[in-house]
């Protein structure tokens, strides 16, 4: 992995290296998908929008590859053709479509190729590259920042993103922490190792404070029936003019490259099964350099046996609270309001977020 990517880790965690654009500057034909994506709350009320989709004319990315000064608007590209292929295939109160039409789903499995992700909508564009901020003399935090796209006009979709964005900018001083005891070649260091583990469960304290506020602004009713249906599976989906019948999981914080991070560190020997080769698919989803940070993390020594009791196991601690708090939210804005007990990645998640907590727990060192 290289330098400029290790030290925007440390500086932004699974976020861009900088702030993600938010308007398209490749051209003037360009500006058609700007203004769609930012109509598209609007657009989806109405029962002709996939009518007026069809109509479209959505140019291609302009170049055979993404030169490095492009990429932050290859991102927005994806983005907004991410969600307007989720509005056309989950629209609200519209018939079920299998349907993707080729002026959508050609620019998006080109910009997607490129991209060397799947071309769908996935939690790096409905997050990791979906915010701005207010002030950018700032942090990356809630109060600073606000989204580029969304589906609906409510603001409880705004800030069930922005939880996401805020958690990921506080994994980089866990990413700090790891790449100092990495770098150092510390992990035989006790001292070494307890100060990393440390760093690592102080986030982890502020990651738990931001995942518990989001009942604040974030109604279970509207969760469940205004915005979550936007982010579901494409099941069977043809795109149009490709040759291709797809089925992908939808958008989920599964995604998110931070706990399988910590994971890999703490060296959590989950059993093997469906939950984790459901876990595993989703890597599948996230940006390659992320992938490429999970192996490396992998490859690193055990600290299990240098750490403190103590210290280890309040991290472990944490990343079972992360999980219950995940686990009380699931039940709260999902559980409560329907019979299907699957996420949008279509994970049986209740079952399964209890398997990850107690085998979380089981790792901790005992006397």
């Amino acid at each position: 992995m290289d330098d400029h990517l290790r030290t925007a880790f440390r500086r932004r965690g699974f976020l861009p290296a900088e702030d993600p654009d938010s308007r398209l500057t490749l051209g003037e034909r360009f500006e058609i998908i700007d203004q769609i994506g930012n109509d598209l709350p609007s657009l989806l009320l109405e029962p002709e929008f996939r009518s007026y989709m069809r109509a479209q004319v959505l140019p291609e990315w302009p170049h055979p590859n993404i030169p490095p000064k492009l990429l932050s608007q290859a991102h927005l590209y994806y983005l907004r053709l991410g969600f307007i292929a989720s509005g056309y295939i989950n629209q609200i109160g519209q018939p079920v479509t299998h349907s993707l039409p080729a002026n959508i789903a050609r620019p998006l499995c080109q910009i997607a190729e490129l991209l060397e992700r799947p071309p769908m909508l996935s939690y790096d564009g409905y997050a990791l590259y979906n915010w701005k901020r207010f002030d950018p003399d700032r942090g990356i935090e809630l109060g600073n920042i606000d989204t580029v796209q969304n589906f609906v006009h409510l603001y409880d979709e705004h800030w069930f993103i922005l939880i996401h964005v805020e958690i990921e900018a506080l994994a980089a001083r866990m990413m700090d922490a790891m790449m100092t005891l990495d770098d150092s070649a510390g992990v035989d260091d006790h001292d070494a190792v307890d100060n990393s583990l440390l760093q690592i469960s102080a986030a982890l304290d502020n990651v738990l404070q931001v995942l518990r506020r989001i009942p604040e602004k974030m109604s279970d009713e509207l969760y469940f029936s205004r915005f979550r249906p936007y982010i579901g599976q494409f099941r069977d989906v043809t795109y149009e003019s490709m040759g291709q019948v797809v089925n992908f999981r939808g958008e989920t914080g599964a995604q998110s490259s931070m706990m399988p991070m910590l994971v890999e560190f703490m060296k959590i020997p989950h059993q093997p099964n469906r939950l984790i080769s459901h876990l595993n698919d989703m890597r599948h989803y996230m940006p390659k350099a992320h992938v490429e940070w999970l192996d490396v993390v992998h490859a690193m020594p055990d600290v299990r046996p240098v750490a403190t009791p103590e210290t280890f196991n309040r991290v472990l601690e944490q990343m079972a609270e992360f999980r219950e708090v995940h686990y009380h939210w699931a039940i709260k804005y999902i559980a409560r309001r329907c019979n299907d007990q699957h996420g949008t990645g279509g994970t049986p998640y209740l079952k399964w977020l209890k398997y990850l907590i107690d085998e979380t727990r089981q790792h901790q060192v005992q006397g």
